[in-house]
């Protein structure tokens, strides 16, 4: 009896251990402090040119370094160099040259813009183990020549040529000058919208670069103050918003042999942009992408590299807008290429021939094509990813050139994403879905999973030891007749019998998602830390969201804000009947386009909103960028009741509810202009609200204990508000 009793002691005090073990709450600090839910991941993987090895960047206690691994086995083959070995500051970005014999390793980097830095930059000789520096200073996006004897690179907005031979530099431009010329690089707008900076291409013998010039000098400057000085720092760049005047944009070539540049012939006066530019198989054949300031009509373009002049092979047109992507694909036989176009309707791949004619549609049906990956040509098979299964998910498949044979090369229902070897042999594929983390795997491309390379054990050992919700998907039809999609997340302990608030969270932007069945990350676990303080979210994607096709995303074309939020208010509408919700504590979130959304959901939906968060909101389109805003709006000066009948500004009178804005003051990308526009008329309104601003961060507001506070600020908003 009294082992029994013993026993049972033990069994018990093991349970409550277990019980309690599984009933842990999130701590903020969990998130953003101790990183308790980061996931593994699989860094820096490069293909190497024989197809079965690939490199990876991996990270010491106190040293960076380069891993060759074999792609079959997993195997470390070897390292190939560290940073200690080295005697450098860690790197953090790495290419090889075209014949794997010299790295360029970039150190000491330095943010810019979003996609652009500047690094001071080293090249390392794998045959005689030398390392040498590449030039004095820092520079910005160095590359190696085809043949690897040269380098291009770009520094205080000139294009340079190092010879790595003589060891002689070169300046291809002497024009560049802040905030008037830039050679090589591209200006703040084309790097944000179009995704790209840099602005130059080697051809593929290595005897000629193809660079963009900018000519801003006509562009009106914005300025921040920077607060670190007894006197304020004032960064004064050149910013186009809509309907001002951008910069004047033209196509160089540079011959090596002769030294000398050419102007590519457009044959055009009117405004245009050039948001790509690639050579063809041809290494005196340019190929660019011209586009009308409206951003409805894209012309590919052949430029003569010795004469400048120019051929428009082919024009694609749209109603609305036309979308850029690097899908664009010269094939090796010099005869076809690659294109995508929602022409029919959903993002599709198609053949070409040189001259422009369309020789088949390689995919078809109603779903989008979301990743183009390659073509394999000694298979003739085309890789890419879709949403054909659902909107929700991402699959990747495999189809021939010439459209039969469509197959799924991925197992597992969610979201995946492949990243190939250079002879299409393999990929490493990164699965994920709503309620479980990354997961890297190998396949071959006849669909066979060979290997996991992580599998986030450990994260989801952490996870187990938490009371989490499941992230659960729904669909309801509006009072229009439009299905949307969402998900919703209950208290762990949910009562049906009970009453919940329901935080909402919007971003809802032109073909951007919020609802699919991927891991969430960091807001993820914000939002079940929201679900252990008893609040119900929950996630609506509107229309104007991608991967259901053009017509769904381009509904929104010439106004923006108006079906988004008709549609975030139709979703609070239908969850507030669901039995336990209290419709009466509804709120919203939302940042930089979501920040917009929850601004006008609170104000044009004051009925249904009690309260709203608005991160880096914009709050009237003429105050941000011409080619994002015009893309979806055209010119404030064609469009001006599409601005402002959906513009926060103008509904501020209608706020009955709570409402907290936030703002990073250096925020390059949505100026703290918006807030500042926004308080102004809320105090001319006679509306109280609450401020809050970030010194000098931008428009990710992080660093240091940003993210803590950031957060910390707005769960208790939540817990006091709502």
């Amino acid at each position: 009896m009294k082992i029994k009793s013993i026993f049972s002691v033990i069994l018990a005090l093991n349970v409550s251990v277990v019980v309690v073990a599984q009933n842990k709450k999130i701590l903020l600090e969990d998130i953003w402090v101790n990183r308790t839910f980061s996931p593994e991941w699989v860094w820096g993987i490069n293909s190497m040119n024989d197809g079965v090895h690939y490199t990876s960047l991996n990270y010491g206690e106190d040293e960076v370094y380069i891993t060759k691994y074999a792609y079959e086995s997993g195997d470390s083959i070897s390292t190939i160099l560290t940073s200690k070995s080295l005697d450098v500051i860690s790197f953090n970005t790495y290419d090889f040259s075209s014949d794997e014999q010299k790295i360029l390793l970039a150190t000491e980097t330095e943010p810019i813009y979003r996609h652009s830095t500047q690094s001071k930059y080293f090249i390392f000789d794998r045959v005689s183990e030398t390392t040498q520096v590449l030039s004095d200073g820092k520079q910005r996006l160095a590359q190696f020549s085809p043949d690897a004897s040269k380098v291009a690179f770009v520094r205080q907005n000139n294009l340079y040529i190092k010879d790595l031979i003589d060891q002689s530099e070169k300046a291809i431009t002497e024009d560049g000058e802040i905030n008037k010329i830039i050679n090589g690089a591209t200006d703040w707008v084309y790097e944000e919208e179009f995704g790209f900076d840099q602005a130059y291409q080697w051809n593929p013998t290595g005897t000629k670069i193809a660079y963009y010039k900018f000519n801003e000098e006509s562009v009106a400057e914005f300025s921040m103050d920077v607060f670190q000085e007894l006197y304020p720092n004032q960064n004064r760049f050149k910013y186009p918003k809509a309907g001002e005047k951008n910069a004047t944009v033209s196509i160089y070539i540079y011959d090596l042999i002769s030294r000398t540049s050419i102007k590519a012939d457009l044959e055009t006066e009117s405004e245009f942009y050039i948001p790509r530019i690639k050579w063809t198989k041809d290494e005196d054949v340019l190929s660019l992408q011209r586009m009308n300031r409206h951003q409805n009509k894209l012309d590919l373009i052949f430029v003569n590299a010795n004469d400048g002049s120019s051929k428009t092979i082919f024009t694609e047109t749209d109603e609305a807008y036309l979308d850029v992507s690097d899908n664009l694909t010269f094939l090796k036989n010099g005869k076809h290429f690659i294109w995508t176009s929602e022409k029919s309707g959903y993002n599709h791949i198609y053949l070409y021939n040189l001259k422009g004619k369309q020789l088949r549609k390689i995919t078809k049906g109603d779903y989008d094509v979301t990743d183009f990956y390659g073509v394999d040509e000694s298979t003739n098979t085309v890789y890419f990813a879709s949403a054909e299964r659902s909107p929700l998910h991402r699959d990747v498949y495999s189809v021939q050139l010439n459209g039969k044979n469509k197959r799924t090369l991925n197992p597992k229902s969610g979201t995946n994403s492949a990243t190939f070897s250079t002879n299409y042999k393999y990929f490493i594929n990164r699965h994920s879905s709503a309620n479980t983390p990354y997961y890297f795997s190998l396949f071959n491309t006849k669909g066979d999973e060979i290997r996991t390379l992580k599998d986030n054990a450990q994260l989801k050992r952490n996870l187990s030891g938490y009371s989490l919700s499941q992230k659960e998907f729904f669909n309801f039809k509006t009072s229009d007749g439009v299905k949307l999609n969402g998900w919703i997340m209950k208290p762990y302990n949910f009562d049906a019998n009970k009453e919940y608030p329901l935080f909402m969270y919007v971003y809802g932007g032109p073909g951007s998602q919020k609802v699919t069945d991927a891991w969430g990350g960091s807001n993820y676990m914000w939002f079940q830390m929201l679900t252990q303080l008893d609040y119900i979210v929950a996630c609506v994607d509107n229309r104007g969201t991608g991967a259901r096709g053009a017509k769904f995303k381009k509904s929104t074309y010439l106004q923006l804000g108006k079906l988004e939020t008709q549609d975030q208010i139709e979703a609070s509408k239908y969850l507030s009947k669901l039995p336990y919700i209290n419709k009466e504590r509804i709120g919203i979130f939302g940042w930089s386009y979501g920040g917009y959304m929850s601004s006008l959901c609170l104000l044009k939906g004051s009925e249904s909103f009690k309260m709203a968060i608005a991160v880096a909101p914009v709050t009237n389109w003429r105050y941000y960028d011409s080619i994002y805003t015009e893309r979806y709006m055209r010119t404030p000066q064609e469009n001006a009741s599409g601005y402002d009948d959906n513009s926060p500004i103008n509904h501020v009178e209608k706020l009955k509810g709570n409402y907290l804005l936030i703002h990073g003051s250096a925020d390059d990308n949505v100026h703290y202009q918006n807030t500042m526009e926004m308080s102004n008329a809320l105090i001319n309104a006679n509306k109280q609200f609450d401020l809050f601003i970030y010194p000098n961060r931008n428009h990710g507001i992080y660093g240091g204990n940003t993210r803590l506070h950031l957060f910390t600020k707005m769960t208790n908003y939540i817990k006091e508000k709502l």
